[in-house]
């Protein structure tokens, strides 16, 4: 018996009690998040996480995030910052950095040639210090965010933000195209020599933005 048939047989022996045509109740049974942690406790670990992995944090009201925007992409040096097409215009009031519009006919070496990206995400997990994308308006496509070398991340707290992956795949779309991001992209190699940039951003900078109120 090949491994495929083993598998296989397996999957019968577990839907044999399943009348055709009618899905099977999945037992859920493990942790949906570790501790009991609150709103404020569960963005400060993102906020461990993401630096832990080498993102870059910062923190803002909500009226100071146009500032900010536009400061970091000043540090940068960024002549040129990538747009997707439903990113709130009011983000980028500030920055004098020429602003490039995502199009379909856009080749690799275009976007390759544009300094830094700047999108929204769907969410974000604290545990894992992960960034969801969703290909939503504020995010745009995925290429956009995989090819520039400077990536702005802005997440809104708390709204945007879970303790958890089992709480993260309850709130996403799985049809959509999700794209997980846990720091810049980086690699090793078999001497653990870590270079960045490899297949996606050498930088991340990820802005955690909180409303007037929360502020």
């Amino acid at each position: 018996m090949s491994s495929r048939e083993r598998i296989l047989g397996r999957v019968r022996r577990a839907l044999a009690d399943v009348p055709p045509g009618e899905d099977a109740a999945i037992e859920r049974a493990y942790l949906r998040q570790h501790g009991d942690l609150s709103e404020a406790e569960t963005v400060d670990l993102l906020a461990e996480n993401l630096a832990d992995y080498r993102a870059v944090v910062h923190r803002c009201a909500d009226g100071e995030l146009t500032d900010v925007i536009a400061g970091l992409l000043t540090a940068r040096g960024a002549k040129t910052v990538l747009v997707p097409p439903g990113l709130e215009a009011g983000w980028l009031g500030h920055a004098t950095a020429e602003q490039v519009q995502d199009r379909s006919e856009s080749t690799a070496g275009e976007l390759d040639r544009v300094d830094s990206v700047v999108t929204g995400c769907a969410l974000a997990i604290a545990e894992t210090g992960t960034l969801v994308l969703d290909g939503s308006p504020d995010q745009g496509r995925r290429r956009i965010t995989l090819v520039p070398d400077h990536h702005i991340c802005v997440v809104r707290v708390p709204e945007q933000v879970v303790s958890s992956v089992p709480q993260a795949l309850e709130r996403l779309a799985p049809a959509r195209p999700l794209t997980w991001i846990s720091g810049p992209s980086a690699t090793s190699d078999i001497e653990l020599d870590r270079v960045e940039g490899v297949h996606g951003p050498r930088t991340l900078e990820v802005v955690l933005v909180r409303d007037q109120e929360g502020a």
